[in-house]
């Protein structure tokens, strides 16, 4: 996987960059009648990174997905999805998409098996050498956790396993780039592990390209690379965990206790700190525990400063550090 660069990363040899870019935004506005949804988006995808796109309800979130995969025109700006301006993408291009809806409910009388080879039938003008397509269905079937109900009827399923397969469909193709929209709604927890796993695999081993909204903040730290908060149709923070989580605080929050005795210190150093720590107090130091600024914080941080009416100097800061 791809490991997210530091905030404020130099900005020479861009334009190659963006040429190379699986996704490349500049200026995307989007208008409703006389409402911006979209103020000037910009941001870039590199290839076999996993992207998360985290927001309120109403940040633009689903927007920006519409655009990318070519369901909506935008009303203003550049976008380039695969090279290609998605609004002019031909079926050669959208091959090579995959997208997980949040839910659909077609095909009821179906079996597993049957309808993952059906649509995966499709794919197959659109094979190369590099990438053979479609997927093999009774790989993709055990990778998504549907082994034991390839012959059962759509219909039948529950929740979670007709969410596995709505996975199978956006990977049937072997996409090149990944959409998931809340792809985990619905699973237990044992699911949603499998479910991570396979996102690891595909950016891994076959380089796939995958970007991803939910509202499951351990979720997006534990599969982004690189993570971008909007609000109000504009992003405000873009890097991975660790950075944005330095943006709200530089400090981790030592927890132990000695003697019965419990305490708290906040250091920029917690290595250093324990360490110290345990050579001053050796065995007598317990419950030692360090807590470090989560991305449910990082976010909450983030979005309240926005809306409290703070929100030009957050996108000024967010601006001035990615210079």
């Amino acid at each position: 996987m791809i490991v997210a660069s530091e905030l404020g990363q130099s900005t020479s040899g861009a334009e190659p960059a963006r040429e190379a870019a699986m996704i490349d935004v500049r200026g995307l506005r989007m208008r409703y009648g006389s409402v911006d949804v979209l103020k000037g988006v910009e941001f870039t995808v590199r290839r076999g990174e996993v992207l998360t796109l985290l927001g309120p309800n109403g940040a633009g979130k689903t927007t920006i997905i519409e655009i990318l995969e070519g369901f909506r025109m935008r009303s203003a700006g550049e976008v380039r999805v695969l090279g290609v301006d998605p609004a002019k993408g031909d079926e050669q291009w959208r091959a090579r998409l995959g997208v997980v809806l949040q839910s659909w409910r077609d095909h009821g009388k179906w079996r597993v098996g049957e309808l993952l080879h059906h649509l995966g039938s499709y794919y197959v003008p659109y094979s190369t050498p590099e990438r053979r397509r479609p997927h093999d269905v009774g790989e993709l079937i055990e990778a998504v956790g549907l082994g034991e109900h390839a012959d059962q009827k759509i219909a039948s399923l529950s929740g979670g396993q007709r969410r596995r397969l709505d996975v199978a469909v956006g990977l049937v193709g072997r996409p090149e780039l990944l959409f998931l929209d809340e792809p985990t709604a619905g699973f237990d927890p044992h699911a949603r592990r499998d479910f991570h796993d396979l996102v690891h695999r595909l950016s891994d081993l076959e380089d796939t390209t995958i970007l991803l909204t939910t509202h499951d903040l351990d979720e997006a730290e534990k599969l982004a690379d690189r993570i971008l908060i909007l609000a109000d149709g504009r992003i405000i923070a873009d890097g991975s965990a660790d950075v944005l989580a330095r943006r709200v605080s530089r400090d981790a929050e030592v927890r132990w206790s000695r003697d019965g005795e419990h305490f708290v210190h906040a250091t920029p150093d917690a290595t250093g700190f324990v360490r110290e720590l345990f050579a001053q107090y050796g065995e007598e130091i317990a419950d030692l525990e360090v807590r470090r600024t989560s991305l449910e914080d990082t976010y909450m941080s983030l979005v309240r400063q926005f809306e409290s009416g703070q929100a030009e100097a957050a996108v000024r800061e967010f601006e001035e550090a990615s210079r």
